[in-house]
């Protein structure tokens, strides 16, 4: 049971500095309000905004860092906007970004298509600063990969968080059914491989990727997590806070009871997690109760195999710097259904990626890679 605001808030206070940052920080994430820009710099919204539905408008590649040469291919946005039925007023839609490689596809994409995989951005992100963040583009330009983009609106939230806390959302309503239409519409629009489209995501927008992929499981090939909070709790902005430093407790079996009750025909889902082992934002009590939820969502036996093995940090100071990071592999009927990945001295952000932009660390492992070879030993089962 959730405390009053008042008390809850009270106590973390009563925990020490350090836990009275953390809890200002969160709350100002969930509560606070928009930043607002000095008047003197106005920002000129993307064309992409007003594209019409029917096509992608071509973009600028996102700005290079470092003096870094952004990703040779396509870099498209658009929108998807449900179908108004007649009398009703036109709803919500939601802006995506969409990079496709410049590399020509090899032979078995040229049959079926490229495989696609949808990343969602965290609270306090826009799609573009995750795409940059990430360096995701690059990597899928080598591998082939289109990469869809949706992005949270400042009018949905002020801070673009998912809104992964609410019960409507964890059901499937909410945001879920822009996302999913946003994935038709691009795999209607592109040659997309339908049998090998993922999905994953960092924060807010790894609870957000649990929940669609949960709602939709038959169009996933496999989902990836980064710092994602534990599906099923929270029900409020209180409620989410309580998870991101607590996790769910007993609620986080009955969560996926629930599910698994409305879909009795659930496919295998495979699932990578991420976590770091420093991460006071979403703490890695989420990542524990995450792998409690996947091992019950995919109905893993006794006899399951779960092999260990660890890296050990990089040289202080090198060029590349690494944390450790322990890898744990589930493994059924020679099926690898879930990678737990717990990245030592790992605060709350993406690991790996361009350390100029918020919530990416520059020291490795490189989540993205990570992400891309999971999702490479997976196709969805027609």
């Amino acid at each position: 049971m959730v405390k009053p605001a008042t008390t809850w808030l009270r106590g973390l206070l009563r925990a020490g500095k350090a836990q009275q940052r953390t809890a200002t920080k969160l709350a100002k994430v969930l509560f606070g309000p928009p930043v607002v820009k000095p008047a003197s710099k106005p920002r000129r919204k993307p064309a992409a905004r007003t594209a019409p539905d029917v096509s992608a408008s071509p973009l600028s590649p996102p700005r290079a860092r470092k003096k870094t040469t952004p990703a040779p291919g396509k870099w498209l946005a658009s929108h998807y906007a449900p179908l108004v039925e007649p009398g009703q007023l036109p709803g919500r839609r939601l802006s995506w970004y969409l990079y496709l490689p410049d590399k020509p596809p090899n032979a078995a994409m040229q049959l079926r298509g490229r495989p696609l995989l949808v990343m969602l951005h965290g609270c306090e992100q826009s799609a573009t600063q995750f795409a940059d963040g990430t360096r995701m583009n690059r990597l899928a330009e080598r591998k082939g990969y289109a990469v869809l983009y949706p992005q949270q609106s400042l009018r949905a939230h002020a801070r673009r968080c998912w809104k992964w806390y609410e019960k409507l959302t964890q059901d499937g309503g909410g945001d879920v059914g822009l996302i999913v239409g946003a994935i038709a519409q691009v795999a209607a629009r592109y040659p997309i491989d339908r049998s090998r489209i993922y999905i994953a995501g960092i924060s807010a927008g790894a609870g957000m990727a649990h929940i669609v992929a949960l709602n939709h499981p038959q169009l996933f090939a496999a989902v990836g997590l980064h710092s994602g909070p534990v599906f099923g709790a929270g029900h409020s902005l209180i409620g989410a806070l309580h998870v991101m430093q607590h996790g769910a407790a007993s609620r986080a079996e009955i969560a996926i009871d629930e599910v698994l009750a409305r879909q009795p025909m659930f496919p295998r889902l495979p699932t990578i997690l991420l976590q770091g082992q420093q991460d006071s934002v979403v703490r890695p009590v989420n990542q524990a109760q995450l792998v409690r939820q996947s091992i019950r969502l995919n109905r893993m036996p006794a006899t399951t195999r779960v092999t260990a093995e660890r890296w050990a940090p990089g040289t202080e100071g090198s060029r590349n710097p690494a944390h450790g990071y322990a890898l744990h592999d589930y493994e059924v009927e020679g099926d690898l259904l879930l990678r737990v990945a717990q990245i030592e001295q790992l605060e709350h952000a993406w690991s790996g990626g361009d350390a100029s932009l918020p919530f990416n660390a520059k020291a490795g492992p490189d989540a993205s890679k990570m992400l891309l070879d999971f999702f490479a030993r997976h196709q969805r089962r027609r």
